[in-house]
């Protein structure tokens, strides 16, 4: 009897030992995390844009519905690893829209180097909605069909053509692709677009401290894009640390990371 109480208490001693040991501190999953992602990024953004991007692959992949066969109305957010070295960080974001009844997607987006002949970033134009972005596939953030979403589309048109930097872009911290879709998708917060981590620019607030955050609920705090916190019903919990983008969604739930983006369940929906 008194061996078998001393090998229960032995056994009771070790368990917390035990448990601990089967910890790994959180700064070492987020690092081995990050590390990961960024091998995950170099392998995917080094397939999809191998070769001259000039030539690079901009086909559909499948992902918006057939205009010539969809009658009601439609608006979708996609992402894809940006072009070449900017890949491996970050991605460019874009909105597409369809009316009820038209038979092409127009396609809202900025891009950089648009302004080395033209005073204004914002592109407006014909394309396939779920186009290959110079090679690299896009991925779905927000999907919006039916009724009202024709009064969306017309919202989307005058905040996209109201862009405060129309006449600016800048990688890092912003204002780039990302921030003209996080203001397009404040002002039109029924999109519920939960913008991934990899959208390094949509925290950019220029001079502004406080705003809703860029799904256009809950609350944001960013000094330039830099140093911020962010916290809603969509997001989630994130922390901005020099653009990049620490986060927790425990509606989800998922976590989201710099480099390797939103790992868990998905936030989007065909509504």
């Amino acid at each position: 009897m008194a061996r078998a109480a001393l090998s229960a208490r032995r056994m009771a001693a070790g368990r917390p030992l035990e448990a601990a040991n089967m910890k790994m501190p959180t700064t070492l999953q987020l690092a081995g995390l990050c590390l990961a992602g960024l091998v995950v990024a170099f392998v995917v953004v080094g397939r999809g844009s191998a070769g001259d991007w000039r030539t690079a692959s901009r086909e559909p992949v499948g992902l918006a519905p057939n205009p010539a066969v969809t009658r009601e109305a439609v608006v979708q957010v996609y992402g894809a690893r940006a072009v070449r070295w900017r890949g491996y960080f970050g991605i460019h974001t874009w909105i597409a829209v369809k009316p009820t009844d038209a038979r092409r997607y127009a396609v809202y987006e900025v891009t950089g180097w648009r302004l080395r002949h033209a005073d204004s970033a914002v592109i407006i134009h014909d394309r396939a909605p779920d186009g290959r972005w110079f090679g690299n596939a896009p991925e779905l953030l927000a999907d919006k069909r039916g009724p009202g979403v024709d009064a969306l589309i017309e919202r989307i048109d005058r905040a996209a053509r109201a862009y405060p930097y129309a006449g600016e872009y800048s990688v890092w911290p912003g204002p780039n692709s990302n921030t003209f879709t996080a203001w397009v998708a404040r002002a039109v917060p029924e999109l519920e677009v939960d913008l991934p981590p990899t959208a390094i620019g949509k925290d950019f607030l220029g001079g502004r401290i406080l705003a809703t955050a860029p799904s256009g609920s809950g609350m944001q705090l960013s000094l330039f894009g830099l140093l911020g916190v962010t916290a809603s019903a969509v997001e989630g919990l994130e922390i901005n640390v020099l653009g990049l983008t620490f986060g927790v969604d425990p509606l989800g739930p998922a976590i989201k990371l710099p480099l390797v983006g939103r790992i868990g369940a998905s936030s989007v929906a065909v509504k």
